[in-house]
């Protein structure tokens, strides 16, 4: 019996920085049901924050702990093991990962997402370098491919961490979809087992 829903973001509410057709109405169809909703995203190019100002733009009304991002995840593992991050990530996602509570010289994680343009050999090799030294190896997402602005579909980060997983010999632990633990996260805020989730996406892999 579907007890609640996640919701993936990127190609299945908008596309770049416009709404699908009809998501808007679907959305408030499925509160009207009374069921609980929680948003999962692997996108990883953008914080949290700017996430929430687009998504109001586009007229969808999402509250801040209603949205799962790897980030997030990313985030609390290095509190929670006190791991100082070599970033590997866009520009701007760095914001959510500003101010950790501890000292950042203790033991080292790379934690990879879509840094875009940034994937150049000189960052790649930085972040090989560090895993080579026996730091973890965090994966905000590891997906193919995404539908970009332009309709077309584009590279996405599964290809870099495959990159460094083959250089390294080591296999990244992934924090956003498809981790168990990412959704389990989201039940849990539910207060839902997961066998009663359903979750509507747009990349059937991830």
């Amino acid at each position: 019996m579907i007890r609640g829903i996640l919701i993936d973001l990127s190609g299945v509410i908008y596309i770049g920085e416009g709404p699908v057709a009809d998501a808007r109405d679907a959305l408030s169809r499925i509160r009207e049901s009374g069921l609980p909703v929680r948003f999962l995203t692997n996108t990883t190019r953008t914080p949290k924050r700017s996430l929430l100002e687009r998504l109001s733009r586009m007229g969808f009304d999402i509250a801040a702990e209603d949205l799962f991002t790897p980030a997030q995840a990313a985030r609390e593992r290095l509190i929670e093991r006190r791991l100082t991050p070599h970033l590997l990530i866009h520009p701007a996602l760095e914001e959510d990962f500003r101010n950790l509570p501890f000292s950042t010289d203790g033991d080292r994680a790379v934690v990879v997402g879509d840094a875009g343009d940034g994937f150049t050999y000189k960052a790649l090799n930085a972040a090989f370098r560090e895993l080579a030294k026996g730091a973890d190896f965090l994966a905000l997402a590891r997906n193919r491919t995404f539908l970009d602005a332009d309709g077309e579909l584009s590279l996405d980060t599964g290809a870099f961490i495959a990159a460094l997983e083959y250089a390294c010999g080591r296999t990244a632990t992934v924090l956003g979809k498809p981790s168990a633990d990412f959704y389990a996260e989201a039940a849990r805020d539910m207060d839902v087992q997961l066998d009663d989730l359903v979750m509507i996406g747009d990349d059937v892999e991830s």
